[in-house]
């Protein structure tokens, strides 16, 4: 019994570090997107910027 008790596990901790590493990849997917989004929503904001003359993020400066 203790034998298969053992298998049990081992099978139960292989498919939680599997789910576990699945999981991280998918969280630096999303945080790589993240990082892609925030550049483009930047590159946006210092076009806009600059062709409205206008001040959007109230950072003191125009682009």
């Amino acid at each position: 019994m203790g034998l298969f008790w053992d298998l049990i596990q081992q099978s139960e901790i292989e498919e939680q570090k599997g789910k576990a590493e699945s999981l991280e990849g998918r969280v630096k997917q999303l945080e790589d997107e993240l990082n892609k989004t925030k550049a483009l929503l930047l590159k946006t904001l210092k076009v806009l910027e600059e062709r409205s003359g206008e001040d959007i993020n109230d950072d003191g400066q125009i682009g």
